[in-house]
């Protein structure tokens, strides 16, 4: 499904530990894993050395994507390596997008204490503004598996939750997993007035024709879904986590919005806190632009 997969790393833990699933992927899927790093120009990385200007982050980038590549071998996964100049997102993205690159795959980074992990900079706008899917892996999560034996795909019935759908469909199809579609109602949809009642009988009509929609799709595609749910919660995306726990799930697929004129939509929230939070994988979809 995914023949060209995008890696791009910084030396961290949290790619490290990345980098494990990326070639579970790729020996299952036969395929090239193109291996990235990026010399941010936007520190200061020149110093002289023995009469020489040597660019220090590029040295350490050849020994990073050395290493990644010897790694690789070992499994017997083909990569193409590049060491590039710029700055990370933006030539993340830009190669992506010159490579036709199936897939992008990237860790997430945390905090100290007790706050919740957020996504490093370069990941976050990586997801906001890759035309690819984008798969995240949280360093200190649960151990992401591969091949995926539960996979979710929460549903709005929007066109990027469709972009979501397909794809989550796609990636059941291929690794003979459990497909499960998930639709939320939240308090907070109902309002407050007199007429709640109206409003909750309204929303779960129309959360179970999206799930019944869903749900026909994925079987004219040769998945009959495992299971097809509509939920009740304070939020959506607490209750997409807490599902996610209560069914082993290995893998979320959730849509991100497109594009508006030269412009770009950031994240919806329900999205950007499933990426920053969930312990396991998940794969952002982005809707595809409009022609108009």
């Amino acid at each position: 499904m995914f023949t060209e997969i995008l890696f791009p790393t910084d030396g961290s833990d949290g790619a490290s530990a990345a980098f494990d699933h990326v070639l579970e992927i790729a020996d299952a899927n036969d395929s090239t894993v193109h291996v990235l790093n990026v010399a941010d120009t936007t520190k200061d990385s020149v110093v002289r050395m023995r009469g020489d200007v040597v660019d220090v982050l590029e040295r350490e980038g050849e020994r990073l994507v050395r290493d990644a590549t010897e790694r690789a071998r070992e499994r017997g996964v083909d990569t193409v390596t590049e060491v590039r100049q710029g700055t990370p997102y933006s030539t993340i993205v830009d190669y992506a997008d010159s490579r036709d690159i199936d897939l992008v795959v990237m860790p997430t980074h945390g905090r100290r204490g007790l706050e919740r992990l957020l996504l490093g900079s370069t990941t976050e706008r990586v997801v906001r503004r890759a035309d690819v899917p984008v798969l995240t892996i949280r360093p200190n999560g649960e151990t992401a598996t591969y091949p995926y034996r539960n996979v979710l795909v929460p549903t709005d019935g929007s066109d990027c939750a469709r972009e979501a759908l397909e794809a989550g469909v796609d990636i059941a199809d291929a690794d003979d997993a459990a497909l499960h579609l998930l639709s939320v109602i939240t308090a907070t949809s109902l309002g407050v007035d007199i007429r709640s009642d109206i409003q909750l009988t309204m929303l779960e009509e129309s959360a179970e024709e999206i799930i019944a929609d869903a749900s026909s799709f994925a079987a004219d595609a040769g998945v009959e879904p495992a299971n097809a749910t509509v939920e009740f919660g304070s939020s959506i995306q607490e209750a997409i986590l807490a599902y996610t726990d209560e069914h082993d799930i290995d893998l979320v697929v959730v849509g991100t919005h497109g594009r508006t004129g030269f412009d770009r939509y950031l994240l919806g929230s329900v999205t950007e806190h499933l990426v920053r939070t969930s312990s396991i994988p998940v794969l952002t979809v982005r809707e595809a632009p409009s022609d108009a």
